[in-house]
């Protein structure tokens, strides 16, 4: 799958119906990738509007082994969000530590965010 994308399975065993896969950017300091990164949040959106799904849960995408810096990678990925009309009622970032926690509630309190 090519970054950016993303594709709906069925979840296995997990409590949720569906698990929507996508691949963000590997993070460059030399060549901006944060269109393609928003494009994986919209995607994931768009996919989940086409399995009606009323909830979704991200992780920060890229975020990770892929080396976005956490701050950056939380504001392009509240401002996706936001920017991506969809039927979804909710969506959660999912994070496991408080300093990443914080980061996504700052984006989440700004409102010039964009992408």
């Amino acid at each position: 799958m090519p970054e950016g994308e993303a594709v709906a399975t069925t979840a296995g065993n997990l409590p949720a119906r569906w698990v929507i896969h996508t691949v963000g950017p590997v993070y460059s300091a030399t060549e901006d990738r944060s269109a393609i990164l928003a494009s994986a949040y919209r995607r994931s959106l768009e996919v989940a509007d086409e399995a009606g799904a009323a909830s979704v849960a991200f992780p920060a995408i890229s975020a990770g082994a892929y080396g976005w810096p956490m701050g950056d990678a939380a504001r392009i990925a509240v401002a996706a969000v936001r920017a991506t009309p969809t039927a979804v009622e909710l969506v959660r970032f999912v994070v496991l530590r408080e300093a990443t926690a914080a980061l996504f509630e700052r984006a989440l309190g700004s409102r010039s965010l964009g992408a």
